[in-house]
């Protein structure tokens, strides 16, 4: 009699939200990046998980067309002064980058362990 595999949660779902990969209830993070130990409901060891810096590419990435894009158009548009730009557009950069981060993060740790991913070996190393 063979045991069915545990069924996951949604990875995209659980991740966004900074929940639990393994009981999608659970918190993922303690504080805005930092993550927990283990998991409050399950019990599951977080110590696997490496993000890298993996979401600060991206959400730089993101957020970089999203501002530039609008600098530009605020600047062919209406053609403002330079301090109306960095009044506008810093700002927007800063809030653009931490509200991406937290939940890009989750989401690549639920990912990595939804996929099972670990560190690359050689294959003559065993």
């Amino acid at each position: 009699m063979s045991a069915e595999p545990e069924r996951l949660p949604s990875p995209y779902l659980t991740g966004l939200l900074g929940r639990c990969p393994r009981c999608g209830k659970g918190h993922l993070f303690n504080g805005f990046l930092n993550l927990a130990p283990t998991c409050d409901v399950c019990g599951l060891d977080l110590t696997f998980a490496d993000a890298g810096d993996g979401p600060a590419v991206f959400v730089m990435t993101l957020a970089g067309f999203i501002v530039v894009g609008a600098a530009l158009y605020v600047e062919v548009a209406y053609s403002p002064p330079y301090w109306v730009h960095l009044l506008i557009f810093l700002p927007l950069t800063i809030i653009v980058c931490a509200g991406l981060l937290r939940p890009t993060k989750g989401l690549l740790i639920t990912l990595q362990y939804a996929n099972k991913a670990e560190e690359g070996r050689r294959a003559d190393e065993g």
